[in-house]
């Protein structure tokens, strides 16, 4: 991807991809994600290809053939706040110039600051993004434990009890949580009822693995732990912490220990999960502190570069 050498393929931009062409990225990103060990595209831009309504900037790259060689997404929803890039060559095209020619393509079609994920942080990526301009902003890391090895029960505070999230009842309560929750996280603290609503309806979404802390006398959320599990032909079945968030007026309480057990728990007996993942930016030392204790390790590095 970091080759000098002129491109064999096609760039071409479009506002919108026919559903031919998302599934030919789709196809393209797991191949991808096979070969490197990390999926290229993040969740937020798998769920806008395939909104036919979300604004975006699609460069696609493709042999002689027809065949597609390459893909760069960017979201362009707030291009004053920076255009979010991913962007993937497939592992039979690499080293002929594709990335670089897609990178120009992003270039040329910013308006705007931009804010490019390398998912693995590859070498490959890593130089581009150095010979186009970018510095590395951020890091978040993917780490891992086996749920084959003990749990501690969970421990929850005095008067909290836990139930499972109610589409549509707990809506409203539950978002603004989170933005209590996340309120300097750049992306989930921003979530809106839209957001929410179209993970609601992913077929992955399992309201008994959503799991809510409530203050026992007022019915107040005072956290939650929303798991996830991945299932994907071909590949092993894995659990994810996906969202886990507690009220700041209830830190140092131990919820968010209580809620982490009790969502691993959760994917272990009640999924038949033997390993979990999450992910967390390097900067967020107590939640990083927290997961070691709990038993996960360093998986992969996701590194966010930054332009203008």
């Amino acid at each position: 991807m970091s080759s000098a050498e002129p491109t064999l393929d096609q760039v071409t931009r479009a506002d919108r991809l026919s559903g031919a062409e998302v599934a030919d990225v789709l196809a393209l990103a797991v191949s991808a994600g096979d070969s490197d060990g990390a999926d290229p595209f993040d969740e937020h831009v798998l769920l806008r290809l395939r909104d036919p309504d979300a604004a975006a900037v699609h460069l696609v790259a493709r042999a002689d053939d027809g065949t597609l060689t390459g893909y760069a997404h960017l979201d362009t929803t707030d291009p004053a706040g920076g255009i979010g890039v991913e962007l993937v060559v497939h592992p039979a095209y690499r080293r002929r110039g594709t990335g670089r020619a897609l990178a120009r393509g992003v270039l040329a079609s910013a308006t705007g600051p931009l804010r490019a994920w390398a998912h693995g942080d590859h070498p490959s990526a890593a130089a581009l993004a150095v010979d186009l301009g970018f510095t590395r902003a951020r890091v978040l890391w993917q780490l891992r434990r086996s749920l084959t090895a003990p749990l501690a029960e969970p421990a929850l505070p005095d008067g909290v009890v836990l139930r499972a999230f109610e589409p549509g009842a707990d809506d409203v309560a539950w978002l603004a949580l989170n933005a209590r929750a996340f309120a300097d996280h750049p992306e989930q603290g921003r979530w809106t009822a839209d957001d929410l609503r179209v993970r609601l309806a992913e077929p992955w979404f399992d309201p008994a693995g959503f799991l809510l802390a409530v203050e026992e006398s007022t019915g107040r959320l005072v956290g939650f732990h929303w798991t996830k599990v991945h299932e994907r032909p071909g590949s092993a079945r894995i659990g994810e912490v996906y969202v886990l968030g507690v009220d700041p007026a209830t830190h140092r309480g131990g919820l968010g220990r209580a809620l982490t057990t009790a969502g691993l728990a959760y994917l272990r007996d009640r999924r038949g999960l033997d390993r979990v993942m999450l992910y967390v930016d390097d900067t967020n030392t107590a939640a990083m502190a927290l997961y070691r204790r709990l038993g996960f390790l360093p998986w992969s590095a996701h590194v966010n570069y930054h332009l203008g």
